[in-house]
């Protein structure tokens, strides 16, 4: 379209001020505020001009856009002013999704959340002694509980744990606190990058610890590590690949020697655990994911693990370890930059409980590691069912697998029951934009041209609204 016509089009075009006396939109400012309407119509605005620029919109189509103003002014306050986070449908199989929050909470956790954040605790307030207390005990009380198996003769418990806002701040505060100005032994095989680019050299490069890199990528022994001690090493730092994993040609100190060579050498052993499981995932059918309780039983001297992964409570990053170097931790100024609220401690207080309890069915996560295929058929036989008046959707019944996710057991796998779907008018992507539009949104998998959907993450209750979703194709 030439330049002219462009602004014959713009100038159709009415001012902010014009729209603010529109009878209509007057009603919406005097519902929604001056500043709240006035964005609104400059975001509309925007758009229209961006599709004249972009030969979008003729005279024509730029008429009827006029006249429907108004209302597209009420539908981008309505976008604007209701919530951006929200709840999606999990179909994809993956229990620890890192982009839709990984783990789902316990449902104890919103009851304890509205008991202690709708007015005041005792977050530090020692209700004995009636002084200042530590907000760390609220939760290192139940550590002490589930690590009883550490305490001595007299209950005096030789590991305590506090918390952080995440894994990574974890490691910072660990190195920052233990190896300052020092040098810090780690495996090359073990230098990872997590989620959103971090990786494990920049951690410790802030953390004022001087990085030694062994062995090689594939291959690191226990005389790497031994080798490369001098008189500047504070540390001997294990990473657990949490999210990848290395096969064929590899080799790995066990914790055992590398316990036993920091024992030899009067050093501190750290272990990064990433996803930090409180019990034994064979049970989940889950093999060779070590727990906090492996790590501890086998002499390491601090762990650090994430919240949300394994653990299946809310984002944090735990330290636990020997109760003198925890003490060293808290007294760390870092400390307090890296703390958590009081939402935190009081979503991790509930989920621990449930461990304390031995309600393991009660953390979510861990409930749908435990699903069995049967059941998970047996549901998902259900949901095609119900999707079957339709004609121009086709469904059917696979094996799969759904998968941890999270950065944690790279290599484990669950037995699964998939609804597969192809449509006659849509594509695989394009019936998952439809899906992604439903209300709540429904996120599934494409594979090999089919959406794939798996109940496993799905909670029962969803069943409904997840069925409903396919009720317009």
């Amino acid at each position: 379209m030439p330049a002219a016509s462009h602004a014959a089009l713009f100038q159709k075009l009415p001012s902010t001020d014009e729209l603010l006396q529109h009878r209509e939109v007057r009603a919406l400012v005097q519902r929604d505020g001056h500043t709240a309407v006035t964005d609104a119509i400059r975001a509309v605005l925007g758009r229209l001009r961006q599709e004249i620029a972009d030969d979008r919109l003729d005279a024509k189509s730029l008429e009827l856009a006029l006249a429907g103003l108004p209302a597209a002014i009420e539908g981008q306050l309505r976008r604007s002013l209701t919530y951006s986070l929200r709840t999606v449908i999990n179909a994809t199989g993956v229990i620890l999704h890192t982009n839709l929050g990984r783990a789902p909470l316990p449902t104890a956790v919103l009851d304890h959340l509205r008991q202690t954040s709708l007015v005041y605790s005792n977050l530090e307030f020692d209700l004995e002694s009636g002084e200042r207390g530590q907000r760390d005990v609220h939760v290192d009380r139940l550590f002490q509980k589930l690590f009883a198996e550490f305490a001595d003769e007299t209950g005096k418990n030789a590991l305590s744990s506090i918390v952080v806002n995440n894994n990574a701040a974890a490691v910072l505060l660990v190195l920052n606190s233990l190896a300052e100005g020092g040098e810090v032994i780690v495996s090359r095989g073990e230098l990872v990058e997590i989620g959103g680019s971090f990786r494990i050299p920049d951690v410790m490069a802030k953390s004022q610890a001087t990085l030694r890199e062994v062995g090689t990528t594939n291959r690191t022994r226990v005389e790497d590590y031994e080798n490369a001690i001098s008189e500047h090493t504070r540390l001997l730092l294990r990473v657990h690949r949490s999210n990848f994993a290395i096969t064929g040609f590899t080799e790995q100190p066990s914790l055992a020697e590398l316990v036993a060579l920091a024992r030899s050498r009067n050093l501190l052993l750290m272990e990064d655990l990433g996803s930090g499981a409180l019990i034994d995932l064979r049970l989940a059918g889950i093999a060779n994911e070590p727990s906090v309780f492996d790590s501890l039983r086998a002499g390491v001297d601090v762990v650090t693990y994430s919240g949300d992964k394994l653990l299946g409570g809310p984002q944090a990053g735990v330290i636990s370890g020997r109760a003198d170097l925890v003490a060293r931790l808290r007294s760390n100024s870092l400390f307090r930059a890296l703390r958590v609220d009081k939402l935190t401690y009081a979503a991790l207080e509930a989920t621990l409980l449930a461990y304390v309890k031995g309600d393991h069915d009660a953390i979510p996560a861990l409930r749908m590691m435990r699903l069995s295929k049967e059941e998970i058929a047996r549901r998902a036989e259900a949901l095609a069912q119900q999707m079957k008046p339709s004609t121009k959707l086709r469904v059917e019944l696979l094996d799969g697998e759904s998968v941890i996710g999270g950065g944690a057991a790279p290599t484990a796998t669950l037995p699964t029951r998939l609804v597969a779907l192809t449509h006659a008018e849509l594509s695989a992507d394009e019936l998952c934009t439809r899906l992604r539009d439903s209300n709540p949104p429904v996120i599934a998998r494409v594979e090999e041209g089919r959406v794939l959907l798996d109940v496993r993450t799905v909670f029962p209750e969803q069943d409904a609204a997840l069925a409903a979703a396919f009720g317009s194709l």
